[in-house]
């Protein structure tokens, strides 16, 4: 029988968590490589390149790919012929490996979860709890698979059940672009089919697990139903011309991988989740002979891509732009920004708009009077760094506050990641402000371009405070110019076209 010790299977846990903040699957940047080569977009070409150069900085620097690294999700099965030396349940040796991953000094991890949702929503300080799935299996062995979910891509998820006579393909293919671009496409869709509702959301979660194959599939041909599903769907879906940060081009997702289960006869229930361009999981086994081994990848495995600077940019100094100036910027545009801006997200949105409810002035030092706020929630700085890695969050969900922040702030534009709702584009519209995108995914790249950083308000928010940046060559996309045109709604408008024309000419 096989002895699992507690401690091997904590540090294993926390290693493994530490080894995905800066390590991608290599099937992965193979594929986002491959991306890359063929794709015919400028915009999202260059966005691809930035998050395969930030994908090799984190490797060469253990730092996190991604600001949000996520909510930790583990399947852990267990061997029939396994005894535990522990102390502990399942769950709080995995909760207490997250612990040690995400307080790490040498790489601290961004704590994100929340406890009292529905509530005050406080963080819990250390990532914990972990989601954990646990399944007894023949064998002596503790298989283990985890991942570190972005809020990003799990907004995005979707569930129907459909009837059972209806398309699974068009369900996927119409609602993909409800998703937004938040989820920060190029990524994987996971789809899970059949079972019950929570046995589908389930199965797609799983399936996100698997490695990137497509290629092969293809190469190979379909063996299956399912295989000629993954193939369907993943033609089609890249034909609606989303395109990497959903800026427009020819590549929307890597792979489509699905599992299925036995479902009633009278259901058809489909979940969609989506992996995003900071792709995390890994999977290792303990055999009671120690701490699990993970391969170190070599830099050699990463593509030659180099990013810099087109010749066709804008150099903007923040610390005096107007309203003149900002109004000359054109949609598709790349901007460098310079000099200071401030930070908000969620948190210090509704405490801003809790003021103003109160009949109360923003902090003392805060005043966004013809200046741009940053939508990030950053990492932790270690070592010689002013802030650790601090790439942009989903910008819709501050569209409800958009209007507030531009006509009781002076907010001359805003910075975050994806596409900005219609509530929020006329209010850009009628303020004449301007929203820049950075591109999700390219967070440890982003965090370089910041010289200084310091708390200005809310510090008990933690990473939600708000902060002052002070930032050198920023590359930034104008996203939605101040007339409220908007490259999220332009750009995948024509690449469809465009592929259309490619297939009918082909």
């Amino acid at each position: 029988m096989t002895v699992i010790k507690k401690a091997d299977f904590i540090h294993s846990v926390a290693d493994a968590l530490q080894y995905i903040s800066y390590y991608h699957p290599l099937d992965f940047i193979r594929a986002m490589g491959a991306a890359w080569e063929r794709e015919r977009s400028p915009a999202a070409r260059d966005a691809i390149a930035q998050i395969l150069v930030n994908s090799r900085m984190s490797a060469e620097g253990h730092r996190p790919i991604c600001q949000d690294t996520g909510i930790v999700v583990a399947f852990v099965k267990v061997g029939m012929d396994v005894r535990w030396e522990s102390d502990q349940g399942l769950q709080e040796m995995v909760d207490e490996g997250v612990r040690r991953a995400y307080t790490n000094p040498a790489n601290p991890l961004r704590a994100s979860v929340v406890a009292d949702p529905a509530g005050e929503r406080r963080n819990t300080r250390d990532n914990t709890p972990a989601i954990v799935y646990t399944e007894v299996v023949p064998g002596d062995r503790v298989e283990v698979i985890l991942a570190a979910k972005g809020g990003g891509s799990e907004n995005k998820s979707k569930f129907a059940i459909l009837n059972p006579s209806d398309s699974l393909v068009d369900w996927v293919v119409k609602t993909v672009p409800t998703m937004g671009a938040g989820w920060c496409p190029p990524g994987i869709l996971g789809i899970g089919i059949g079972g019950t509702a929570e046995k589908s959301m389930l199965l797609a979660k799983e399936a996100l697990m698997e490695p990137v194959d497509l290629h092969e599939l293809r190469e190979r041909g379909p063996a299956n139903r399912i295989e000629e599903l993954r193939l369907e769907i993943a033609d089609k879906v890249n034909a609606l011309g989303i395109g990497a940060q959903g800026l427009g081009g020819l590549t929307t997702v890597l792979d489509v991988k699905i599992r299925d289960y036995p479902t009633h006869a009278a259901s058809l229930p489909v979940a969609l989740i989506p992996n995003c361009a900071a792709t995390r999981h890994v999977h290792f086994q303990l055999d009671g002979s120690g701490v699990a081994e993970l391969p170190v990848p070599r830099l050699e495995d990463w593509p030659a891509v180099t990013w810099e600077v087109g010749r066709n940019v804008r150099r903007v100094n923040l610390d005096t732009v107007t309203p003149e100036e900002a109004a000359a910027w054109k949609p598709g545009e790349t901007l460098l920004l310079n000099g200071k801006l401030l930070t908000g997200r969620d948190a210090a949105h509704k405490r801003i708009n809790d003021l103003f409810a109160r009949g109360e002035g923003l902090p003392e030092g805060v005043d966004f009077r013809n200046r741009f706020i940053y939508y990030v929630g950053p990492v932790d700085p270690v070592g010689d760094e002013v802030v650790g890695p601090a790439g942009p969050t989903t910008s819709t969900r501050m569209d409800k506050f958009t209007e507030m922040m531009l006509a009781r702030t002076g907010l001359l534009g805003m910075v975050g990641k994806a596409e900005r709702g219609p509530v929020a584009i006329e209010a850009i519209r009628k303020h004449r402000a301007v929203y820049l995108m950075a591109v999700g995914g390219a967070a440890y790249l982003v965090s370089k371009a910041i010289r200084a950083a310091r708390v200005v308000a809310f510090e008990d928010l933690g990473m939600e405070a708000i902060y002052e940046f002070e930032v050198q060559d920023m590359p930034v996309t104008v996203a939605v110019d101040s007339r409220g045109e908007s490259v999220h709604q332009t750009g995948p408008a024509e690449w469809r076209i465009r592929i259309e024309e490619m297939h009918t000419s082909g």
